[in-house]
């Protein structure tokens, strides 16, 4: 038995650190010093796993739980994870970028291809996904009333495939290289002709591990809203965040098939020659491109259309009103999601289609921003003569409406076929996708982290060093970006590792400065939350409204209770938890208990990923043995679990009652807070509504009628 049969491609020389002692150069040194990042933080994390004793806990209470609030919380740690890693490689871009004036720079060339490579692919798949996800698995299910999504095992198992795509990811820093052929992968570049490494092939499965989690993820999310919503609650009653997640998921279910197959299909050419993607023997890449972007359009409204409906739960609570024009933004909703499916060849407007083909599709990609505009225009209606308070939340949003105009505007501008041509694969290009995904979507995800934080974890967010991240960031992103529109304008190329032109000089540092402008506000980001953790005592609101919130999600305790709510909640109207609250019927104890019912934990999602993982691996270094193992070990835990019977447990209904009678006593004894103790000590989560802040005897009368 030969070392090839045994691992396959993998080789001595295949860990990045040879390279720095074989032949060394900066370039080299700065894979030496991630890859070493990667192998530290592994071990760091082992040992205080192993130092503290959590291994048990890990195991027991978070990898092997159905719970959809902990996974929910899991995908937003990963995408923390992959985000710093992401922030951190975009820094190293732009100082590449900044040392190449008429020179080489210290990156290589592939290492710099590499990092704009793994750069987007992280930031979409592995940020931007998870962390939507996770926000919608946490928050949804308890604005409709549920005690869980409807396939919870399913859950598990989207979440431990997603996170072995990562795993695959943060493996290429230590062994091998991963793809230079950009987050979009374009064959024939990518082929095995001109990509014989293994790159492309951690590219693949990646992305395919993830698309795979992500459609599964769609068609749990679809069918709890469909079948899950608590009694009395229509769905022109739900929540906007809920409507979003509904939209969205469907175009998860429908956009990510497309990738998948792109991605299979590509695969089939590098392991078996199927030319489908090849210049010769009846291959078209033109059939990736459509494929790729039959995803990618959407891909940008499955990424920011929660967020959206983010901005219409913030916007209300924080400006003390109701939505303005809930019906206008949830057809607006259906209207992006539809047209977004209609646009994609707007992507490649250069690649030789007839002129009136490329007219169609820019028409088509200008219509996409009327229901946008609608959007726009109803929140600044919810805000008019509101009493807003300005959170970081809500500083947030005001920058984001302001900077997302910018870019909708550039986006117009580049759906004109002509402009498209003479700006195609320019700076002015980034420029414009980072002026949408970055205030559209990264900055909305922090405004909803911020928010939804004490009813996650029942301790509200340090409010000085959210703001200090919010001032780091609102300029850090425009010097970041806006000076490469100048710059794309005049003929500045993306991907572009050095230049010679001087006038580019001082462009280029300022987006530096912006960079680290950025950076400083991820930092800020994570200090707020260990200061926050340390002063966790005063900042504690465990009787769950802290902000005077309207949807059913703020009724119950901080954190909520494994099983959501004590008795299934009946609504009446769109904003029935705000009404009870101003009418002093909120907190009403139930007229009897049941016993209920939720999954018990399962192993299976943890080992099918560990399997997913290992077969993904074995395929990128041809370890054969390995694939036949690790797929009929996938297969056998999946069989495995369908023999399993006992998949539920009961939590008795004395337990509830008991648990509910004694939040519902605090919330009697607890003295409420007005806004102007918001972000006081004395906010222990039990907020007087705005309307009775204004109108004292009511007020009186209905807060006593409630204690």
């Amino acid at each position: 038995m030969n070392w090839d049969m045994i691992f396959g491609k993998l080789r001595w020389d295949s860990f990045v650190f040879t390279g720095a002692f074989e032949n060394p150069s900066s370039s080299e040194f700065v894979a030496f010093g991630a890859g070493s990042i990667v192998i530290l933080g592994a071990i760091c994390v082992v040992a205080l796993l192993s130092v503290m004793g959590w291994w048990v806990p890990l195991w027991k209470n978070w990898l092997t739980s159905l719970d959809h609030k902990r996974i929910g919380i899991m995908y937003i740690v990963l995408a923390i994870v992959m985000f710093v890693r992401a922030v951190i490689e975009a820094g190293v871009m732009r100082s590449q970028q900044l040392a190449a004036y008429d020179g080489a720079g210290y990156l290589a060339p592939d290492h710099f291809a590499q990092l704009f490579t793994t750069h987007g692919t992280i930031m979409i798949f592995f940020v931007a996904m998870p962390m939507i996800t996770g926000f919608m698995n946490y928050i949804m299910p308890l604005q409709i009333g549920a005690r869980d999504v409807t396939f919870p095992l399913l859950n598990a198992i989207s979440l431990a495939l997603t996170a072995a795509g990562a795993v695959l990811v943060m493996a290429s820093l230590v062994l091998g290289e991963f793809s230079t052929g950009g987050w979009s992968a374009y064959p024939p570049y990518t082929g095995l002709e001109y990509s014989p490494g293994v790159g492309v092939d951690y590219w693949i499965w990646a992305v395919t591990l993830s698309t795979i989690g992500s459609t599964m993820t769609a068609i749990n999310l679809l069918a709890t809203v469909y079948k899950n919503r608590c009694p009395g609650m229509t769905l022109m009653q739900m929540p906007l965040f809920s409507w979003t997640t509904l939209c969205a998921s469907a175009l998860m279910l429908f956009a990510l098939a497309p990738l998948t197959a792109a991605t299979t299909m590509l695969a089939l050419d590098r392991y078996l020659e199927f030319n489908f993607f090849t210049n010769s023997n009846g291959g078209n890449m033109m059939n990736y491109a459509n494929l790729f972007w039959l995803f990618g359009h959407p891909e940008v409204y499955i990424l920011i259309l929660p967020v959206y409906g983010m901005w219409s739960e913030i916007v209300p609570t924080f400006s003390a009103k109701k939505l303005y024009g809930y019906r206008s933004l949830v057809y607006a909703t259906i209207g992006i999601a539809f047209v977004s499916f209609l646009v994609w060849l707007h992507h490649f407007f250069t690649m030789g289609q007839s002129a009136a083909v490329n007219v169609a599709f820019g028409i088509g990609t200008m219509i996409i921003g009327i229901p946008t505009g609608v959007k726009i225009y109803d929140w600044m209606l919810t805000m008019f003569r509101g009493r807003i308070r300005l959170t970081t939340p809500m500083l947030f949003h005001i920058y984001f409406i302001v900077v997302f105009i910018i870019g909708g505007m550039t986006g117009i501008l580049l759906s004109n076929p002509t402009v498209d041509f003479q700006v195609h694969n320019s700076l002015f290009l980034i420029a414009h996708f980072h002026n949408m995904i970055i205030p559209g979507v990264l900055y909305g995800l922090f405004a909803g982290y911020i928010y939804w934080f004490p009813k996650v974890f029942g301790f509200r967010l340090d409010e000085a060093m959210g703001r200090r991240a919010f001032w780091c960031f609102a300029p850090g992103f425009i010097l970041a970006f806006f000076p490469l529109y100048f710059i794309g304008m005049t003929g500045a190329t993306r991907r572009t590792i050095s230049w010679s032109e001087p006038a580019y000089l001082p462009y280029f540092a300022v987006a530096m400065l912006g960079v680290l402008l950025i950076m400083a506000g991820v930092a800020y980001l994570i200090v707020q939350v260990i200061v926050s953790y340390r002063d966790r005592q005063e900042l504690a609101v465990p009787l769950g409204d802290p902000w005077d919130g309207r949807s059913l999600e703020w009724s119950i305790p901080s954190p909520p209770p494994e099983y959501n709510f004590a008795v299934i909640p009946v609504v009446t109207s769109r904003d029935a938890f705000a009404e009870n609250k101003e009418a002093g019927i909120a907190y009403q104890p139930p007229k009897a208990y049941e016993d209920v019912e939720i999954p018990r934990n399962s192993m299976s999602a943890p080992l099918i990923g560990l399997a997913a993982l290992a077969l993904a691996f074995a395929l990128v270094w041809h370890i054969w043995w390995l694939v036949i193992v690790s797929f009929i070990g996938l297969w056998a835990v999946v069989i495995a679990r369908s023999f399993v019977t006992n998949t539920m447990k009961i939590i008795p209904a004395s337990l509830l009652k008991a648990e509910n009678e004694a939040f519902l006593a605090a919330i009697r004894d607890a003295v409420g807070v007005n806004r102007d103790l918001e972000m006081s000590p004395q906010n222990r989560g039990k907020a007087i509504p705005d309307l009775l802040q204004h109108l004292p005897e009511r007020g009186q009368h209905v807060v006593g009628a409630a204690l």
